[in-house]
């Protein structure tokens, strides 16, 4: 079975949004045109991850080529659109940039339960695959609000430890650095 590429080309709104309280969220991306509606569910991680290769890929656009443009949008901290019907989760993400149209192409692929090897990239032009494809293409100032939303969105969890780096639970922590002390 060929996978599908569900595609967003163009696309109204694209972001990185939770479902429940910190420490036990649920991390989605949803990309919107229209009255079509796609959710995919990922890792904490890979959001950040996301949000920094993008914000990476806007500083290296603009010393490649100082004429493309990069507006600032209005910040987008509505919450994820209704209903959030999560259409598959993400394995491997893929970035790309298409300087003709000067449109960021960002591939998310569905995780494959099935294979014991994991690639470890998307070939953005083959499109065998058994796994289905979010392609988005968004410009660079939407990839920029992008970025903003879904670092901010991270950053909304529980706290860190001073001491560990580890999220700090409500009713307490269990230190490594402490010998195993709630601090």
């Amino acid at each position: 079975m060929t996978g599908r590429v569900l595609l967003f080309d163009p696309v109204e709104r694209f972001v990185a949004g939770t479902v429940g309280q910190p420490g036990e969220r649920t991390f989605f991306i949803q990309a919107r045109y229209g009255s079509r509606l796609i959710s995919v569910s990922c890792e904490k991680v890979q959001v950040q991850a996301l949000a920094d290769r993008l914000a990476y890929m806007l500083r290296e656009i603009k010393q490649s080529d100082p004429t493309i443009s990069i507006a600032r949008l209005q910040r987008d901290d509505g919450p994820l659109d209704t209903p959030i019907e999560e259409e598959f989760r993400i394995g491997v993400i893929g970035l790309a940039f298409d300087a003709e149209r000067e449109l960021i192409q960002i591939d998310l692929q569905e995780v494959s339960e099935g294979e014991q090897e994991e690639s470890d990239f998307i070939d953005v032009d083959d499109l065998s695959s058994d796994q289905d494809i979010l392609r988005v293409l968004i410009s660079p100032s939407m990839a920029e609000q992008f970025s903003k939303r879904a670092l901010s969105v991270v950053n909304a969890g529980r706290q860190p430890c001073p001491f560990c780096g580890g999220p700090i639970d409500i009713r307490g922590h269990l230190c490594p650095r402490a010998n195993g002390y709630r601090r």
